[in-house]
């Protein structure tokens, strides 16, 4: 399925579900993706993960419906919060007023759309990548759970604890790793790792990981981190994907190569800082 019906597959289950107990490995199976690569293109695309997406719309209507006379525990209910209490905690994080508020003197609220799908042209330019058979290896490094939804921001966050912890001794981070084998979860595995080198001790917190052998599409890419690895990344998911007529998908991983920042004046924020995309991918 395209990526463009599949998002406007996936809405409108969505909208048909929002009083039901639905997630994002659900809708992925309305729409035949594996729930890893249809959460992540589902952000790239849209620009909210699935389950901000949800979330947004169910408060948006909640909020209509307590303006106009509506319970705070019914409406809780309706939308699947578990308690009163933490319906209003996440409508007061998205609307900055409290339901009772809203209730009592009809409070400025905010509104928050379906999307809708559209078709435009685009494409034109050329995109480089090359397929490349590799053989298994293993990486070595720090690994941490996280979930799809927050993956965005807390990512940062680790390479960022990674480095302040003196890690970088020990892991410089030529590898960044995802890794969901089932490709049907909300969480996943990422990984900051090196290759591994069986002559040096494995430090305490560390692990051992072995990458699949695969055929992978490689995407490199010129440019300031992160804005040129999120920009490529997102063209792998809007153009490429759509217009692959012979792969696709062969599981669940997804490689950043990052190069050694020594290389260039301005580390990682240089014009002309070298990272990759390793996509895995198999014939039709």
């Amino acid at each position: 399925m395209e990526w463009v019906k599949a998002i406007s597959t996936a809405v409108e289950y969505i909208e048909s579900n929002l009083t039901e107990n639905i997630s994002a490995e659900d809708i992925a199976k309305q729409v035949n993706i594996s729930s890893f690569y249809f959460q992540k293109g589902f952000s790239l695309l849209c620009g909210y993960s699935v389950t901000e997406y949800i979330r947004n719309r169910r408060l948006a209507l909640a909020a209509g419906e307590l303006a106009n006379g509506a319970r705070v525990i019914d409406t809780s209910i309706k939308y699947c919060y578990d308690s009163p209490d933490s319906f209003t905690k996440a409508f007061y994080r998205f609307h900055g007023v409290t339901p009772s508020v809203v209730q009592k003197n009809s409070a400025m609220i905010k509104a928050f759309a379906p999307l809708k799908i559209s078709l435009s042209l685009k494409g034109g330019y050329i995109m480089d990548y090359k397929i490349v058979k590799k053989e298994s290896f293993i990486v070595m490094g720090v690994l941490k759970r996280f979930t799809y939804e927050n993956a965005k921001t807390d990512i940062p966050k680790f390479w960022q604890e990674h480095y302040q912890k003196g890690n970088g001794k020990y892991v410089c981070g030529m590898f960044g790793v995802n890794i969901d084998v089932t490709m049907n979860n909300s969480e996943f595995s990422y990984m900051i790792a090196d290759a591994y080198n069986p002559s040096v001790d494995i430090p305490d917190g560390f692990v051992t990981r072995t990458v699949p052998a695969f055929t992978w599409a490689v995407f490199p890419i010129r440019g300031a981190m992160p804005d040129a690895l999120q920009d490529v990344n997102t063209k792998i998911f809007s153009e490429w994907l759509p217009a692959l007529e012979d792969y696709e998908i062969a599981a669940g991983y997804c490689i950043e190569m990052y190069d050694d920042v020594q290389k260039y004046p301005k580390g990682t924020e240089d014009e002309n800082y070298y990272t990759e995309i390793w996509i895995p991918i198999k014939k039709k």
